[in-house]
């Protein structure tokens, strides 16, 4: 299986009172059907997934199923802190029609996991999924973070088919790709570093900006592929300006609100999250705005 292009991590809409907007959800992915972007992540970190009850998360899934076009693939994510519980979650992702898991680390009992524990966890896991499974690396949110060696030794299972690298460590994928080859999809899951990742060989990205700006990760994306490397390090260089303000300093909250910005359904993050301050509102409005005004010569 090859992993190539953008892949909105997808986000979910909540109603005033909290509740899943499986409404809001399909209208957003109704939108990105008209675009380029190469599939969806469903229940990834920017999904807000940890803050879901089962049943909400189970229909998450289901209503995007069914809002998806056939074309797009459909990545779940699906990991646990069990490995029993990561596999029962796979494959009711797999029997929904979803065709790839995506796996975070573990992360809870850190201190007693040493690189033997997380290799018998996914080894586990990928031995019974009936999907292929992406590693998912996100030391910001997790405190772990997958090391070269950890990740060189899960590529050689036949059911691990690549990672999202969420760390921005360029260097880390560079030796990725060295030591895999065109076997392993590298995906980054920093949109500061899409460009630079791409020249060392990473085949797209999962980013929270293409909730938001799907149609820029595109672009960004086609024109590093195709060789245009002056447009692409000067789009690059705006989104990584625009992913600062968006993603890094507004979290979850700054990607629905630019959404909201741009017409998609985003509204509030669940609680604990906070909403935004109006100055990060208008910060994020102002980066939108500068984005926009970016001409990239052809």
């Amino acid at each position: 299986m090859q992993l190539k292009g953008i892949f909105p991590a997808v986000v979910t809409p909540f109603e005033g009172d909290e509740t899943v907007s499986l409404g809001g959800l399909q209208e957003n992915l109704r939108r990105y059907n008209a675009t380029r972007v190469s599939g969806y992540v469903i229940l990834g970190s920017t999904g807000e997934s940890v803050l879901l009850r089962p049943a909400e998360a189970e229909a998450v899934l289901a209503a995007a199923r069914e809002a998806a076009a056939p074309e797009k693939l459909l990545i779940a994510g699906t990991g646990a802190e069990s490995t029993a519980e990561t596999i029962a979650r796979t494959k009711h992702a797999a029997s929904l029609g979803y065709q790839v898991a995506l796996v975070k680390t573990p992360y809870y009992y850190k201190p007693a996991y040493r690189a033997e524990a997380y290799l018998s966890y996914y080894r586990a896991v990928a031995d019974a999924s009936p999907i292929p499974v992406l590693l998912y690396s996100v030391p910001q949110f997790t405190g772990v973070t997958l090391e070269t060696p950890e990740i060189l030794g899960l590529a050689a299972h036949p059911n691990i088919v690549g990672i999202k690298d969420s760390s921005g460590n360029v260097q880390r994928l560079a030796e990725v790709v060295a030591g895999t080859g065109d076997r392993f999809n590298v995906l980054t899951g920093n949109a500061a570093v899409v460009y630079p990742a791409m020249l060392v060989g990473a085949r797209g990205a999962i980013l929270a900006l293409a909730a938001a700006l799907p149609e820029k990760c595109v672009e960004l994306f086609e024109r590093a592929e195709c060789g245009q490397h002056q447009e692409a390090r000067q789009l690059q260089c705006a989104l990584a300006s625009a992913s600062k303000r968006i993603v890094s300093e507004g979290g979850i909250a700054g990607v629905k609100y630019a959404m909201d910005v741009r017409g998609y359904r985003g509204g509030l993050a669940r609680r604990p999250l906070l909403p935004l301050a109006e100055e990060q509102k208008r910060s994020i409005a102002q980066s939108l705005t500068e984005l926009h005004a970016v001409a990239v010569r052809a």
